[in-house]
């Protein structure tokens, strides 16, 4: 987790075009008309700082100009041009890449709320997006925001005519794939991982229950394969499907917790219910573990439709 402080007010944004309309002269000197100030829009805004280049130009190139432009009110959350340029080196893109994605669109729209939301309203939970598909807000033990667990909330309240800015350090995409659709694909990557946890899931027959869509609210704490080959030697067995099969089912659930709980939403020594009934795990942030086993920082607050996967080195087993 990133140690960094929300800042706020770190940008100043003029105001753009302020226009006098001075009246035709007449015999009453009273006809002069008042300045008139023009709307000064989230585009306008967002224009007006090189911080924002490259989310201008995606939304130039997503057609959305006119709509950020338009009475709304809308809150934007809207990454820097770091945020996109780490955004785009961790998936191996090229800015032409994004500009040109038919998916660019709904990525934008997923940093998008059609309403005005001040910060003090940001408040951990689910927030319907213009998408159509929500994000997760966390707040962190030290109080910082994050959405979805990869972008913290950098500075707050930049006001435009039609809304407000919420700044974000990195970009936020829509997940795609439910927890067991994840795992799936895990294994037929170039350097398959999870083998051994989809094998399980499919023996016991609960590969159903880590399926499902946004109301489906799970966190998975995931062993990898060389925590399941671990477990084997410790037990004295070759695989799965030596293990009895009501054991190995209790084991399962033990790794579930039916809450989305981000590594920010964490808090040290906090007891998290599991699917297995009177079962808890205990969190110790400390040594970033869960009982004994190690979380691993690289692999935390994978985004799934129904929750959320943490990768941990050991199998979790309930007394």
């Amino acid at each position: 987790m990133k140690k960094k402080g929300i800042l706020k007010s770190i940008f100043t944004f003029p105001l753009l075009g302020i226009v006098f309309a001075f009246g035709l002269s007449s015999c009453n000197d009273n006809d002069d008309t008042a300045p008139v100030q023009e709307a000064t829009t989230i585009v306008d805004v967002a224009s007006a700082s090189n911080d924002f280049s490259t989310l201008v130009a995606a939304v130039d190139a997503a057609g959305l100009v006119e709509t950020l432009s338009s009475p709304g009110p809308f809150t934007v959350f809207a990454p820097t041009n770091d945020a996109f340029a780490r955004f785009l080196q961790d998936n191996n893109l090229e800015a032409n890449d994004l500009l040109q994605s038919p998916e660019l669109g709904d990525v934008l729209t997923y940093h998008v709320l059609a309403a005005s939301v001040p910060s003090s309203s940001v408040t951990p939970g689910r927030v319907n997006t213009v998408s159509g598909v929500p994000f997760f807000v966390s707040q962190a033990p030290n109080g910082n925001l994050w959405i979805n667990g990869n972008a913290q909330i950098i500075q707050t309240d930049v006001t435009a005519s039609n809304g407000i800015i919420h700044v974000l350090d990195y970009v936020i995409t829509p997940p795609t794939q439910s927890i067991a659709e994840i795992a799936i694909a895990a294994t037929e990557s170039a350097t398959p991982q999870f083998t051994q946890l989809v094998a399980a899931l499919v023996r016991a027959d609960l590969a159903g229950a880590v399926s499902g869509g946004f109301d489906d609210d799970l966190t998975v704490f995931a062993p990898t394969d060389a925590a399941f080959e671990a477990l084997y030697d410790a037990l004295g067995v070759n695989g799965i499907d030596d293990i009895p099969l009501e054991t190995l089912t209790n084991v399962l659930l033990y790794h579930v917790v039916p809450a989305r709980a981000f590594s920010q939403d964490l808090r040290n020594g906090a007891e998290l219910p599991t699917l297995l009934e009177g079962a808890n795990l205990t969190v110790n942030l400390g040594s970033l573990q869960i009982n004994e086993s190690n979380l691993v920082e690289s692999l935390l607050n994978i985004h799934a439709t129904n929750g959320v996967i943490h990768v941990i080195d050991r199998v979790l087993l309930p007394e």
